[in-house]
């Protein structure tokens, strides 16, 4: 079309005299031909892409480079299929350095907003005909750099610490008791508060001139695009590299967190939602965090709030992501049970406070708990021994408490799975006595949470990360517990009144006995063996603690009968040591009080065979022969 070459020649001319006034004249009438001409384009179109790409080079006066990425937006906008896919893509990283010109002058802001105005519409002519630019990550990077450069200047002019973040603080009482009373818990977690969705159309001219509104669309628009988890992770991807290299994972100001919150919030389709919250977990093996505690656990605290923005609106259905957490938790374990330095030790006992933390969010959100059983009972079938079965148990006893809280929290009566029983009581008969004694625990765990109640999480850990001087106070936590749960069965029995006069004195005794196994006693005097024999005496008690009764899953009379057949077998293994002992009294009084609280049918063999075990064990440690 001979109009469309003269306008272009025209454009040079006056490009190289500097008439800047005759050049937009020039751009305006290209802008009308295509806005009038739309079927007739294929005539005139490499004369205006040749045109745009003069504006776009022009580099002394940005009001015409700003000029060309409006060119640039118009003729993308026209196109009714992919003939021109190549001719547009050559153009993409001449804008995206435009939209990343530093300046603060009107003039800037308004060449950046127009160049990510650009970029926006090249993400929507990806999405309508399916093509992915091969300099797509350069349109991921401009834009982070754009709500990077829009959150300083607002860090700069707000006052007050949540004006971008609203900080809800969690404070239920069954949370702050889940993984209970960690010190290195935050009592935060930081939620993005919802975006509103930004129309193009129904912007003001204020809103058009600011980058950061075009960076939000441009977000709006990569979500569309990513339909597929193939083209969301085409998406990530760029995105992550982006926050490793510029250190954006720390929640509290990094950019991490905003953007992909946003881009929960944007996305409809549940399963996308969830596949972002299993890409940030994944990302904890890319090469850029996998050796890096303080960056795990940095990515791990984004996991921990999108799970929890998530699960506010959604239960979590797909869970697969769970398995990588204990894996990372594991291997954290292993790392800070090493003689290694102070530093790299705290970042270590970080890292497993915030996937704690993180496992509690997704446990929280779980529509059936089934699959987290089915998770621990594999992991359990193939428990090595050493640091490496210790550190695994010690995972699993996480998943374990974060799994209860939950089921605590809803008030589902729980079965005692079948298939993670089989598993923990051949673990029960494991090699490696560290190795039983962890089965015992995370036995404890789900049968009767409030049992592994402890003072701090680090605890939880000490018996399996050889931090000996935290290993005696977990175990007097852990027995006190206990004491505790059959005192409330004994003056459930006996009364109030007939119990105050007693009370001092069981008391004392209680404490003494404490006392005993803090210095190391023997066997007989363990707290749990000393109260075996009240707790047996009252079994058959009156139900008056129906109204504060805590959570328990229930066990099947089978199920019982096989545990008190693998109790037997374990208190006759050769190797064992008295905290193997322990543990086994630990197990069978919980079994104990389960057989106290529910109602089951074959209750009266049950005692009879309650009573066998330890009156057996005590006759074979009388046995001077044995």
């Amino acid at each position: 079309m001979w109009i469309a070459k003269y306008l272009e020649e025209r454009c040079y001319k006056e490009l190289r005299s500097e008439h800047i006034k005759l050049v937009k004249i020039v751009a305006e009438s290209f802008n009308k031909l295509l806005s009038i001409c739309k079927v007739q384009i294929t005539y005139f179109a490499v004369d205006v892409l040749n045109v745009i790409s003069e504006l776009l080079d022009y580099s002394k006066d940005e009001t015409i480079q700003t000029l060309g990425c409006q060119s640039l937006t118009r003729f993308i906008y026209c196109q009714v299929d992919s003939t021109y896919t190549h001719n547009i893509e050559k153009l993409v990283r001449k804008v995206c350095m435009l939209s990343q010109e530093l300046g603060e002058t009107h003039e800037n802001h308004c060449l950046r907003a127009s160049s990510l105005q650009c970029l926006s519409a090249m993400v929507w002519f990806m999405t309508e005909f399916s093509h992915i630019f091969a300099d797509f990550d350069e349109i991921v990077y401009a834009t982070l750099d754009n709500y990077e450069w829009s959150r300083r200047s607002e860090d700069a002019d707000r006052t007050e610490a949540h004006h971008n973040w609203v900080d809800e603080v969690v404070r239920s009482e069954s949370r702050t008791g889940s993984v209970a009373g960690n010190d290195n818990r935050s009592s935060c977690l930081i939620i993005q508060p919802r975006p509103e969705v930004k129309d193009p159309s129904l912007l003001t001219r204020e809103e058009i001139e600011k980058p950061e509104t075009w960076a939000q669309i441009c977000i709006q628009r990569l979500v569309e695009l990513a339909k597929e988890s193939t083209t969301m992770r085409r998406v990530l991807d760029p995105m992550f590299v982006y926050f490793d290299s510029r250190q954006h994972w720390a929640p509290q100001n990094g950019l991490a967190m905003m953007v992909l919150s946003s881009m929960a919030y944007f996305i409809e389709n549940t399963g996308n939602q969830r596949f972002i919250l299993a890409s940030v977990i994944h990302h904890l093996d890319h090469k850029n965090v996998m050796n890096d505690p303080q960056l795990k656990s940095y990515v791990v605290q984004v996991a921990t709030s999108l799970a929890m923005q998530i699960r506010s609106g959604r239960r979590l259905a797909e869970i697969g992501f769970v398995g990588d957490l204990c894996r990372h938790l594991r291997k954290s374990f292993q790392a800070s049970s090493e003689f290694v330095g102070e530093q790299e030790f705290n970042l270590n006992i970080s890292l497993q406070s915030s996937i704690e933390n993180c496992l509690l969010e997704i446990a929280n959100g779980v529509i059936d708990p089934q699959p987290l059983f089915d998770l621990m009972a594999i992991t359990l079938e193939n428990i090595p021994s050493g640091a490496v079965g210790k550190a695994t148990i010690g995972s699993l006893i996480v998943l374990a408490r974060a799994l209860t809280s939950a089921l605590t929290n809803l008030r589902l009566q729980q079965g005692f799975p079948e298939s993670l029983l089989m598993q923990l009581l051949k673990v029960m008969l494991h090699s490696d006595v560290e190795a039983r004694i962890g089965a015992h625990l995370i036995f404890s765990v789900l049968l009767l949470p409030s049992s592994f109640h402890t003072h701090e999480a680090s605890s939880l850990r000490s018996r399996y990360l050889d931090q000996r001087n935290k290993r005696h106070s977990h175990t007097t936590a852990a027995s006190a517990s206990i004491t505790a749960l059959l005192e409330k069965l004994r003056r459930g029995r006996e009364g109030t009144n007939s119990d105050h006069g007693n009370g001092i004195h069981d008391d004392k005794e209680r404490d003494a006995v404490t006392e005993e196994w803090k210095q190391g006693c023997g066997l007989k005097t363990s707290p749990n063996f000393y109260k075996l024999s009240s707790i047996i005496d009252r079994a058959t008690g009156s139900t008056s603690l129906t109204d504060t009764e805590p959570y328990l899953m229930k066990l099947s009379e089978d199920q019982m009968g096989q545990l008190l057949s693998a109790f037997w077998i374990q208190a006759n293994l050769p190797d064992n040591l008295p905290s193997n002992i322990e543990a086994i009294a630990h197990s069978f009084i919980l079994a104990l009080i389960v057989l106290r609280m529910k109602n089951l049918k074959d209750r009266d063999n049950l005692v009879i065979r309650f009573f066998q075990l330890p009156l057996s064990l005590w006759a074979m440690l009388l046995d001077p022969s044995n």
